[in-house]
């Protein structure tokens, strides 16, 4: 059997509990009736790896359904949260104990509940987490998404996913169509990305060399959020994709603009990426001067492009000491800094 390369994202509903201040898609939920079926998921192709997300995808009660499906055709499954329907979500995991579970988690309590909008949002989403731990889940953990808001949170949030043995993923605040929003911005860029810099070293400190990549994916969020070109290389829609609820299948959800490749609900999977539509979406894709930087189209690059992080891993975890300094970015104007805080 040939080996599975595609990478690819399923946003099972844009319904969501959560009135996140940095994604405004629960202001246009999706109906039930329009979501895409699992009739639509047999016709997805073989993949790598899937996340599910939504919206909130355990709004859904046929998720169980849907994973069953997905895990014909994919060799990773790992659905991103926000962990208020535990008994569905701790349901979920008995019966398929390989899947990931990722819980949004926007720092501690008090800061949580207000990004997020959902009254003891913070006790609901680290209860599941911790509940999923003791029933031995191996694949479990938090992502969090780095603002000015919440960036003094990040160390002392990655410092509990450490003490639990937990995942942590980061991300920053990004504008596009899928999270309805042209307003997010970082305000404070330096005392943000100090704190990114923290994080940075203490992964550094770990001794997984999985945890020496994020940091290299956490240095390009800095990056990105300087306003710089990417790091890597973006190859979405040719070594990844997304299918939407309404079936259509799209490069990414970084996009001002939504670029459909094709509806899945109405064309076959190779009629449908092998289509001139297809062709002009990549064309697209190609030329984008977005410069996102998100885990979504951020992990395809860095396996494809693995002498590149490979090479940072090497020169901060080996000769620099495991040091990292945000002082060696020179896209940093650190004198700009102090004049607005003397003026």
């Amino acid at each position: 059997m040939a080996k599975r390369t595609l990478y690819g994202t399923v946003i099972v509903t844009y319904r969501c509990n959560a009135h996140c201040n940095m994604c405004d898609c629960f202001r246009d939920p999706t109906r039930p009736e329009d979501e895409i079926t699992l009739d639509v998921i047999k016709k997805l192709p073989e993949m790598a790896f899937t996340n599910i997300t939504g919206g909130e995808p355990f709004i859904r009660k046929d998720i169980p359904d849907i994973v069953r499906e997905l895990y014909k055709k994919s060799d990773r499954i790992v659905i991103s949260t926000n962990g208020y329907f535990t008994d569905r979500i701790l349901d979920l995991c008995r019966e398929f104990p390989q899947v990931g579970i990722r819980i949004s988690i926007e720092g501690l309590q008090k800061t949580n509940d207000a990004i997020r909008g959902i009254p003891d949002g913070f006790n609901r989403g680290y209860g599941t987490l911790k509940k999923l731990v003791e029933m031995g889940h191996p694949d479990v953990g938090f992502g969090m998404t780095v603002q000015d808001m919440n960036c003094e949170d990040l160390v002392p949030l990655y410092e509990i996913s450490n003490e639990l043995g937990m995942e942590f993923a980061t991300a920053t605040l990004h504008n596009s169509f899928y999270f309805r929003k042209t307003d997010n911005k970082i305000d404070d860029k330096l005392k943000v990305s100090r704190n990114f810099e923290k994080l940075i070293n203490e992964l550094l400190k770990s001794s997984s060399p999985k945890k020496w990549f994020r940091a290299y994916f956490n240095h390009g969020l800095i990056n990105y959020i300087y306003g710089n070109k990417r790091l890597l290389p973006c190859d979405m829609s040719r070594n990844a994709f997304f299918i939407d609820p309404f079936c259509d299948v799209i490069p990414c959800n970084g996009m001002e603009k939504k670029a459909v490749m094709g509806n899945l609900k109405e064309q076959s999977w190779d009629e449908l990426w092998n289509s001139r539509q297809a062709e002009q979406v990549r064309e697209c894709a190609r030329n984008c001067d977005r410069n996102c930087w998100m885990i979504g189209s951020a992990s395809p690059a860095m396996h494809k492009y693995i002498w590149v992080p490979g090479w940072w891993v090497i020169k901060h975890k080996f000769l620099k000491g495991g040091k990292y300094r945000l002082e060696e970015n020179s896209f940093i104007d650190f004198a700009e800094k102090k004049n607005q805080e003397k003026a």
